[in-house]
């Protein structure tokens, strides 16, 4: 058995290496000057997004940055056929993207969100004060993590903000935001591993493996992706009680909840 699993192992690896070598030739890097505009067009743009914020009065989206940025590099790179470059936008995933954040938006709209916020709260208040804390990250982890799955997480944790800040503004409950924050966020990152729609590199991915003709099905991602996001968001799980629940990184008493007369600029602030 063990002379078979060495043999299978070996015949892996040469299959990988020649798959790598072909890549290699095919994709190989012709244009160095081209990859130099490209690479610093990447760095600006991404230095943009952490620094612009910081400049007061100047309110730029990051959209209209990658934008510019995109605009910057055709013009630095002398296209001449702009046809040819369109082509290769992923229309599709980008009319998948829009179609998500309507229908999240609509979501919205509807109250459904609302109606989340509302459930967590009431179930939050059906257990002891000192119990508060345990059930509300058990609760955002676990319904961030499973709707993240199915919705795109990225409008998903947009729509949810606006509930945990409510929850930890709630003053029949005495929960602070940290801990909020930390569970959607962890709760909606690895949510987003579950299924093929359920992050935005996954669809890219999938995308760009059918042009080259390898296509994933949303079935065959399922069966790996949901097991090993359901893993990794019990070990997140484990991670944020022992820290905010046994030791008590959060601000305990009153002090870690949040009055009403706060404004919510300052919310996110820790």
């Amino acid at each position: 058995m063990y002379a078979t699993y060495t043999d299978s192992a070996q015949t892996n690896t040469e299959m990988w290496r020649k798959n790598l070598e072909l890549l290699e030739a095919k994709h190989k890097i012709t244009d160095k000057v081209l990859l130099a505009k490209s690479s610093a067009i990447l760095v600006v743009v991404i230095l943009s997004f952490f620094l612009l914020h910081t400049i007061p009065n100047v309110h730029i989206d990051l959209g209209w940055i990658a934008l510019f940025g995109s605009i910057v590099l055709i013009i630095l790179a002398d296209v001449e056929e702009l046809e040819t470059v369109l082509e290769k936008v992923e229309w599709a995933t980008l009319l998948f993207f829009a179609g998500l954040f309507v229908l999240m938006e609509v979501l919205a709209e509807l109250g459904l969100i609302e109606f989340i916020g509302k459930k967590t709260v009431d179930l939050i208040n059906t257990v002891d004060k000192e119990d508060q804390l345990l059930v509300a990250i058990l609760v955002v982890v676990w319904v961030s993590a499973l709707a993240s799955s199915f919705i795109d997480n990225i409008p998903f944790t947009t729509a949810m903000i606006p509930v945990i800040i409510d929850i930890a503004k709630d003053d029949s409950i005495c929960v602070p935001l940290k801990p909020l924050v930390w569970s959607l966020a962890l709760g909606a990152c690895l949510g987003g591993n579950g299924t093929l729609i359920g992050a935005s590199a996954n669809v890219v991915c999938a995308g760009l493996a059918e042009q080259s003709g390898y296509p994933i099905s949303f079935m065959k991602f399922f069966k790996v992706g949901f097991p090993m996001m359901l893993g990794t968001t019990f070990v997140a799980t484990v991670y944020l009680v022992i820290c905010h629940v046994a030791l008590g990184w959060n601000t305990s008493g009153r002090e870690g909840c949040i009055n009403n007369n706060n404004n919510s600029t300052g919310l996110l602030n820790f």
